[in-house]
Parts: structure tokens; sequence; C-alpha cells
């Protein structure tokens, strides 16, 4: 295709970088401006033409690079076969589909699809959108998952901030079917119209298979434990004993009902599920002496902001000193961070600090991330996001 044929938007400087987001501040700003999420070619200062992708005015990240072949156009064709090579990708590659109907089918840049995730929890696909390009288009988004999964259903929405940045409405689908899924022969309800906005949280799938073959016999407390992803796996693996802590009332009923539909036991002795703040439910809990065997601290994003994040490590600081306050000596200790705004390194350090102050001695013995269907690519870390780290409370 001849890139005139796309609106022309040029940059004020040179532009050497890979990365396929570029910022409003390096946009010459058109003097007729295309509507946001419209498809333009972007020419540098030298009138070398640089890639193809979706422009938007009103937002910060005014240009996202999704196609650098000047000779491919931006059309259905092309969602058909990018979302086509996201699926390849799960299915011939990571064989997801033996293990679980419940997926990351898109992850964003990792996926070469900017501004667009795609969750899959059988014949449910969950769409989310991040940018105006890909809302503006997603009729052929949609049309081009079906090809993929025939007959699938679809939850789609935008979260307030990204709709109020990005500068588009989209009332969130109302009304939407849970599914149920099966992910290692365990089954969750996946309610993405009701408590957790996506569903389930699939990005945790491996590290639940693993921490829950380390469980059999042992008493587990699941911090922040959402819809109960660890604490059914635990309970499912073996342990003796699961307690679960959330604040929300409406995901602790999602997560006894997960219980229920895997047959567990629930109740003290089982599978309990407790509604309150952790903060002072652990602090009360190492007042009572209470300990256990196995602890997990899978706490939600703290901040989307850069000028928070050491107020978000502080808070990791606070809630992973208190947990590491009831793990017994030998404990397993699972921590978690969704926050991409925090890197490894940070993370770490925090755990460091609170094992310090905690007066406990740590040993790492594995470090991991998301699941593999959530891929990031070398030069766009943003993607990255989740920190899972398994330590030995040796002391």
């Amino acid at each position: 295709m001849n890139a005139e044929q796309y609106p022309a938007v040029r940059l004020k400087n040179a532009w050497r970088s890979t990365h396929p987001w570029i910022f409003q501040k390096l946009v010459d700003k058109p003097p007729q401006k295309p509507r946001p999420g419209s498809i333009v070619d972007v020419f540098g200062v030298d009138n070398e033409w640089i890639g193809r992708g979706f422009y938007n005015g009103h937002s910060r990240i005014a240009l996202r690079i999704v196609e650098t072949d000047p000779d491919v156009a931006i059309d259905q064709a092309w969602f058909v076969r990018k979302i086509g090579e996201a699926v390849r990708l799960r299915r011939d590659i990571l064989k997801l589909d033996e293990i679980s109907d419940a997926w990351r089918v898109v992850h964003s840049e990792g996926d070469g699809l900017s501004g667009l995730v795609v969750d899959r929890y059988g014949d449910l696909l969950v769409v989310e959108f991040f940018s105006a390009g890909m809302f503006r288009h997603r009729e052929w988004i949609y049309d081009a998952l079906r090809e993929h999964f025939p007959g699938c259903r679809f939850h789609s929405f935008a979260d307030e901030h990204v709709q109020k940045q990005e500068s588009f409405d989209f009332r969130n689908t109302e009304g939407t079917a849970p599914s149920t899924i099966t992910e290692y022969g365990i089954r969750f309800r996946a309610d993405p119209a009701g408590a957790h906005k996506t569903g389930f949280f699939a990005d945790q799938r491996e590290n639940r298979e693993w921490l829950s073959r380390q469980v059999e016999g042992k008493s587990v407390l699941d911090l922040c434990c959402n819809t109960g992803g660890f604490g059914v796996y635990a309970a499912a693996r073996g342990a003796t004993e699961v307690t679960g802590v959330d604040i929300d009332q409406d995901v602790i009923e999602i997560a006894k009902a997960n219980g229920r539909l895997n047959g567990l036991k629930m109740g003290n002795g089982g599978l309990k599920f407790v509604q309150a703040d952790i903060f002072p439910w652990l602090r009360d809990a190492a007042a009572r002496g209470e300990a256990y065997d196995v602890v997990i601290l899978d706490p939600a994003k703290m901040t989307r902001d850069r000028d928070e994040v050491i107020n978000a490590l502080k808070k990791y600081l606070d809630m992973n000193k208190l947990a590491l306050g009831v793990c017994k000596p030998g404990a397993l200790f699972a921590t978690f961070s969704c926050t991409g705004l925090v890197s490894e390194e940070q993370f770490l350090d925090m755990l460091r600090r609170a094992a310090f102050y905690a007066g406990r001695t740590l040993q790492i013995i594995k470090v991991a991330g998301a699941g593999a269907d959530h891929p990031f690519l070398a030069n766009v870390q943003e993607s990255r996001y989740l920190k899972a780290v398994f330590c030995r409370v040796l002391d």
C-alpha cells in the first residue's frame, strides 16, 4: 500500500528508537488533526518513513507504531493476521489448551497490538481497550477473534482513567454471564461483569501450580486472596488448612463458591475465607501467636503514577513485614507485585528491608513473573509487570 493513502504525521526531533510509543512532545501537530485512534503514517524530521500506527492528539502517547513495513496496510486482514500470530503462540508453541481453557490471547505490546488486551475464559473473551486506536477498530478486532474462536461471547471494557487519557467514551459490557474454566484440573468461576474486571487472574496460573505442589500436609495463609486462586489450589493439593483473607466481600463470596465448585471441605479445618483488612488482621494474628507453614501475599496494583512509587514501596514494605511475622521458621513465603512501575530490583530490595525489620532471614529460591501467555518485547519492558518471589523463612 502507498504511504500517501494514510494521513501523515511528522516528528519534531530525530527518532532512533524501536519503541512503539512516541510521546506528544515529539510530535508536530498536523494542520488537519486526525480523529483519535486514526491510522497514520509517521515521518521523521528528514522526511524518512518511520512506521504506521495509531494517532491520538489528546493522549500523552500521541503515536503507537504497530507496523514497520511500508507495504503492509493496517486493515481488517492485518488484525486477523496479528491476532492469529498471538493465538498460534498460545496454542501451537505453548500448547496451553492442554492445561487450561483460560489464557491471555493478546498481551498488548508483547504481541505487537499496543493498547489491546484479550483474555479467554472458555467460550468467553474479555476484551480490554487501553488506546483509542484499538477502541476505534474494535469491530475488526471482534471479527478477527471470531475467526479463531468460533461461537465465542464477548465482554468488553475500558477503565475510566484510560477513557479519560485516550479521549473516548465506552460503556462497559453489562450483564455478561460468568464462565466456568479449568486449569491444571482445578475449576474456577470467571465473572468479568462481577467482582473482578477481567473475571480471573490467568497470569498467576504457573505460579499457582508450582506453589500448590509444595503445600501437602501444611497450613496455608492466602493474603489478598481475591477470588481464591492460590487458596483453592492449596486446598485441592492437600493442604491441611487454608485461610484466605481479602477486604472485598464480593470476591470472598466468589472464592467460597470456587471452593465448593471443586468439592473442597469448607470452613474451619478446611478452606475458609475471611473478609478483613490484612493490616489489622495480621497484627492481631501475630499477637495471638498464629503462624503458618506457607504464606502467600498477592496484593492489587498499588499505583499507576510514577510519583507514587516510593509510597507504593512503603506499603509493600509494611505488608511484607507483617506477613513475615506469621511465618513459621522454615515456612515458604510467596510474595508478589503487579505494579508495573515497581521494578524487580526495587521489589527485591524492599523484601530485603522487610526481612530485616521483621527480624527474619529469607532464602530466595525462585523468582518468576506472569505466565508465558503474557510475553513482552525486549525493547518494550512496559508489558512486564508481575514480580513473583518465592522464599524460605529460615529462622
